[in-house]
């Protein structure tokens, strides 16, 4: 009898964690960028040049395939999804809210993946996901205490579009799995890219007749370097190819760690104790993590035997 050997995925989950790491710490430079450039502008360089270095990849590996017109209007939602109107409300709710509240609302995120992918039909809600979602919640809610968020009236607007941009990038975590899957992630991400800057470029320019790029210190430029190549080039490349290999809800789960490597940040750079407090939280998010990033082990069938035809 031949026995098959299974793999488990370890690949992707590092990928993702990766990307949570990159997400949990981007919004330091971009708190600094968004002292001298409109988050309009902000967003268009950062579309437009991620776009063109999409597309270079692309072309030098070889590997860029053209999307098959049925699929067109699967990316272009996608695109505006995940990268145009994303990119507008969270830019611009962060200039106007607060670290803690951002963190804090955009763990809203796994929840309307998991009922948009259970509506589109791209994956079918399981009471194991469910569960491992909730317990990773509580862990972010426990760990950051709502009575901690700002509630001032600028904040409240910037907390809305927060919670608008979560609700669209767990919609296109939800739609993009097909494409992906069909034609793999540096293909539906450089796609994706160049169709979000068909609408971010025009906005962007408008609104960088507020800017003053010649008074922009190197400190700013330096930010948007950062922004343009690790959050956004890196960051959205892995989350993509780790889609191809997990079901979108525990690639959405996943954003659950961003407030938990911020309180573990938080001792190095800003001299905080760690507390029971972020211990416990870390133990129910890695459990909560874990439940909804298991695989399911499909049924053995006792006395089956492998036939090997010979080659």
């Amino acid at each position: 009898m031949a026995k098959q050997s299974r793999h488990l995925p370890t690949g992707p989950h590092l990928a993702l964690f990766t990307v949570q790491l990159i997400f949990a710490t981007w919004g330091i430079p971009a708190k600094i960028a968004l002292r001298q450039i409109t988050p309009f502008s902000l967003s268009a360089i950062r579309v437009t040049v991620a776009a063109a270095t999409f597309v270079m990849i692309g072309r030098a590996s070889g590997n860029l395939k053209l999307i098959r017109r049925p699929r067109w209007l699967l990316l272009i939602a996608s695109a505006l999804l995940g990268i145009a109107f994303n990119q507008w409300l969270f830019v611009t709710g962060l200039k106007l809210t607060t670290v803690v509240n951002t963190v804090l609302i955009t763990t809203t995120m796994p929840v309307f993946t998991l009922l948009i992918s259970g509506i589109a039909g791209t994956e079918r809600p399981s009471l194991r996901r469910v569960i491992g979602i909730l317990l990773a919640a509580a862990g972010v809610v426990y760990l950051i205490s709502p009575a901690r968020a700002d509630v001032s009236a600028g904040s409240r607007m910037g907390d809305l579009l927060i919670l608008a941009s979560a609700l669209l990038y767990g919609a296109y975590i939800a739609i993009s799995k097909p494409l992906v899957t069909e034609y793999g992630a540096l293909t539906t991400i450089t796609w994706m890219f160049v169709v979000a800057a068909i609408p971010t470029v025009p906005v962007g320019v408008v609104s960088s007749t507020h800017v003053s790029f010649a008074a922009m210190t190197a400190g700013t430029w330096a930010a948007i370097i950062y922004i343009i190549v690790v959050p956004t080039v890196i960051a959205y490349a892995l989350n993509a190819w780790a889609l191809k290999y997990v079901p979108p809800t525990t690639v959405a789960v996943y954003i659950y760690f961003q407030p938990l490597i911020a309180f573990l940040v938080a001792p190095a750079i800003l001299g905080e104790s760690f507390t029971w407090r972020t211990a416990v939280a870390a133990a129910l998010v890695f459990t909560g993590v874990a439940i909804t990033a298991k695989r399911r082990r499909p049924p053995v069938m006792p006395n089956a035997e492998v036939e090997i035809s010979p080659p």
